[in-house]
């Protein structure tokens, strides 16, 4: 027999409940910045009440999933508020997916609503054909994303300021943040309202944050992503200021000019965004001493971008991020001139996560040998949605696996030194190899495929489609292969490369073979011109 727990008023705090706290106490100071315009406390918290009961007179309700695909701006942070006010579940969706893809988070979620912005209006439109489900779509500035499609901003204002009278549970899920899994189709990552407000107070604690003067943070990072969901909320917590950047293109002098007018204390970017940024020639003259802590992360980093960064902003100190979706993300970080001393390390645990290195049995590996690090940590996801069974291989032994292969150091540092889930990181986003060879393997000239990641000098690491074709005297193109998988397959997830040529190795049982690949492409012999 199941004992239920009842809510109690006085024991929790959400985001929103943050959010509120602050609007009592600093209305006038400013919760966000995003274009040289913004919003304090008192409006965003009036906004966000508004947009919540703009929800709920369109039927959503406590546990509801609501969708939002928007490119970053205040009203992304906004629909994520108002959920979370609401006691309905969050999800965020990739902007760069194609409709299909679109199609299968609402579908898998089962949500009810979504808030999409003009430019993302027809993708929303198309996918929603398939999820008739989504009943309601509140479009930013405007447009058609199908049935009942509503302007945001006018739904917004029509609906009342009165405040919610509502207790949400600290436990219950706040966010489904969807990761690609080794089996092709994506898994939702179950945030918890707890999961996400310790992730934040951990890194405000292990950072050693001056809570008095650092509370101006910007997350280099598309809002739909974890970092961009997660980088948002220690201002939050704090009563600062969270700068949005803007989606599309990056620019490196955009991005200074930023860092001055708002006087910006703490911001990620990834390696080659940085390495862009300290190219600027007239960095020097810059006034970027408001700046106490620069991050990075998802991509390597050479030594001389390091110190390059290290002596561009003297002041700050430089930090590798390291982790996943799952854990809300950062479990490990490289601190200051570690970042140069142990280069290639993720560095440390953070504060409330505990780590392993095993081996498939759950017995801790000898220090110096390669295992898989597994996490205890309050910041772990409370499940992956709807998926008991992948759930339940998550957790085996009590411990969160990773997925990832890694050695520790006579110094207690961490170095990944592969990934036991095949996947790619390219610029930040994961690419699961076996979603993208599933695509491939549909093309009538294709016999078989297998995908890997090359250097990169701009993204890191790209995916390279190796491919043996049905019939060697009349293969496929590479042009013939990219126009396939533009119908099939967001933008980043599409081959950077392709491999044309004999049958793939493999060995005795018939696996193929991605080390002797990598090791054959490494060398370049068999990379085909990249795709555009």
């Amino acid at each position: 027999m199941s004992v239920q727990i009842p809510v109690l008023q006085g024991r929790g705090m959400t985001t929103s409940d943050q959010l509120a706290r602050w609007a009592r106490r600093t209305p006038d100071v400013a919760a966000l910045r995003f274009d040289g315009t913004g919003l304090t406390y008192r409006e965003l918290d009036e906004r966000v009440t508004r947009l919540a009961r703009a929800l709920a007179d369109r039927g959503v309700g406590v546990g509801d999933r609501v969708a939002v695909l928007a490119l970053n701006a205040m009203e992304v942070w906004e629909a994520y508020l108002a959920g979370v006010r609401l006691g309905a579940i969050v999800v965020p969706v990739n902007f760069r997916l194609v409709a299909d893809e679109v199609a299968y988070v609402l579908a898998d979620s089962g949500a009810v609503a979504i808030v999409v912005d003009t430019p993302l209006a027809e993708v929303a439109a198309k996918a929603r054909e398939q999820v008739p489900d989504v009943r309601t779509a509140l479009v930013v500035g405007g447009g058609n994303a199908g049935p009942g499609s509503e302007d945001y901003e006018a739904a917004l204002q029509a609906a009342s300021a009165e405040p919610f009278d509502l207790v949400v549970d600290e436990n219950a899920p706040a966010f489904i943040m969807y990761t690609s899994g080794t089996t092709g189709r994506p898994k939702g990552a179950v945030l918890t309202h707890h999961n996400l407000l310790m992730h934040a107070f951990s890194q405000i604690a292990t950072y050693g944050v001056d809570p008095t003067s650092e509370k101006v943070g910007a997350p280099g990072a598309p809002m739909f992503h974890i970092a961009g969901l997660a980088g948002g909320l220690p201002p939050l917590l704090l009563g600062g200021t969270h700068v949005i950047i803007r989606s599309g293109g990056f620019d490196p002098v955009a991005t200074l000019d930023m860092i001055e007018r708002e006087r910006i204390n703490s911001l990620f970017l990834v390696p080659a965004m940085w390495a862009a940024v300290v190219a600027v020639p007239d960095i020097a003259s810059r006034d970027l001493s408001c700046l106490t802590r620069i991050s990075w992360g998802a991509a390597p980093a050479s030594t001389t971008l390091l110190r390059t960064m290290i002596d561009t902003f003297p002041q700050a100190e430089v930090m590798t991020a390291f982790g996943q979706t799952e854990c809300s993300p950062v479990t490990t970080l490289l601190r200051g001139e570690d970042s140069v001393r142990k280069i290639g390390s993720v560095g440390t645990p953070m504060l409330n996560v505990e780590v392993r290195v095993v081996d498939e049995l759950m017995n801790d590996v000898p220090r110096g040998e390669v295992g898989e690090i597994v996490y205890r940590s309050p910041m772990v996801m409370k499940e992956y949605w709807n998926k008991p069974e992948a759930t339940a291989e998550a957790f085996a032994g009590g411990w969160f696996h990773s997925g990832d292969l890694v050695r520790e150091d006579e110094d207690g540092y961490y170095y990944v030194v592969d990934r036991k889930k095949d996947m790619i990181i390219s610029g930040g986003e994961n690419i699961y190899c076996a979603e993208v060879e599933d695509v491939l393997a549909g093309h009538p000239k294709v016999a078989e495929v297998a995908l890997i990641g090359v250097a990169d000098e701009k993204y890191g690491e790209a995916p390279l489609a190796v491919i043996s074709p049905r019939d060697p005297a009349d293969p496929p193109t590479p042009e013939e292969l990219a126009e396939f998988c533009r119908e099939k397959l967001a933008r980043y997830k599409n081959p950077k490369h392709y491999s044309i040529g004999g049958p793939l190795p493999r060995n005795p049982s018939g696996k193929i073979l991605k080390t002797e690949l990598r090791t054959q492409h490494k060398a370049g012999s068999l990379v085909a011109d990249p795709v555009v």
